[in-house]
């Protein structure tokens, strides 16, 4: 995954998305931002008050791997390439609807309902046995006489 993100920030294009502030460092709209204004007072060759602006990394386009780096994150970024296929796939594969039509689908949800609706009605007729056993127990509980 460190391969995957490593790749992304230092070698991919940025993407422009209309509508939306461009982010690349690379671009010439950002590099004109970022350099000095030569209009300020006191400037003098890009400097201001005198004190040399130091490079930053907008400036800088970065190196290429060494081949023994390059060949590892290529393996490690087809590695998260096929993982993620399988996962994919895996989550295709437990979608429920598949192989089964609309028509199915609607029969087996009118099923499960009805079958819900039976076994909380069981379920009701057990709570109100238990809550009369329960009062039952209490008045033998309360009948009872100490043998001495």
């Amino acid at each position: 995954m460190f391969a995957s993100l490593r790749y992304i920030q230092t070698h991919h294009d940025f993407a422009q998305i209309p509508g939306q502030p461009d982010l690349n460092p690379y671009s010439e709209a950002n590099k004109k931002e970022k350099a000095p204004a030569a209009d300020n007072e006191g400037a003098k060759d890009g400097a201001a008050d005198g004190v040399a602006q130091p490079s930053t990394a907008i400036d800088q386009v970065p190196e290429p791997d060494s081949p023994e780096v390059f060949q590892a994150s290529l393996r490690e970024l087809a590695r998260d390439l096929i993982l993620k296929e399988q996962q994919i796939e895996y989550l295709i594969s437990v979608l429920p609807g598949i192989g089964n039509s609309e028509q199915d689908q609607n029969s087996r949800i009118q099923a499960l309902s009805t079958s819900l609706r039976e076994i909380e009605d069981e379920r009701k007729t057990a709570a109100q046995s238990k809550e009369e056993m329960l009062r039952m127990l209490g008045d033998l509980a309360a009948n009872c006489k100490r043998v001495y």
